[in-house]
């Protein structure tokens, strides 16, 4: 049986379906880093992704495009422990936050009209800037 990563309540996602790469990493770990691949690469086929309905594909393509390239393969990299393992942990985490952000529904705006006593402030401000400049011109013509 194969690990399921739940994204939300309404969509999750075999294990298998992610790839990971590995690299040796930059920052943090001395001579370690020289000798080990501890970068970790997690690439995830949106676009070839039989778990995803044809809505939440198109959501995906459209709200990570930065984060895809043009296979439609999302790319996710994760470089901030010298462990592989923790890395690998990392990315899956911010794999299924990222994911299930962008499958958020968009809320709703709804219009709303200034309150009267903030109507009343503003007026009151542009009398108060005026009084301002009209004092300067009386003092501009002694």
């Amino acid at each position: 049986m194969t690990e399921l990563l739940e994204i939300t309540p309404a969509l999750s996602l075999p294990a298998t379906e992610l790839r990971f790469r590995f690299a040796r990493s930059g920052g943090p770990g001395g001579q370690n880093v020289n000798k080990t691949a501890t970068q970790v690469e997690l690439l995830f086929d949106v676009a070839h992704s039989p778990s995803l309905s044809d809505t939440q594909r198109d959501l995906l393509l459209r709200k990570l495009a930065n984060r895809i390239d043009g296979d439609g393969v999302l790319h996710l990299v994760s470089h901030a422990t010298r462990s592989q393992l923790e890395n690998r942990a990392d990315a899956t985490a911010r794999f299924v936050a990222l994911v299930a952000a962008a499958l958020k529904p968009a809320r709703k705006r709804r219009p709303t009209a200034p309150t009267g006593a903030s109507r009343e402030r503003r007026i009151q401000a542009k009398k108060e800037r005026g009084q301002i400049k009209a004092r300067r011109r009386a003092a501009a013509d002694d």
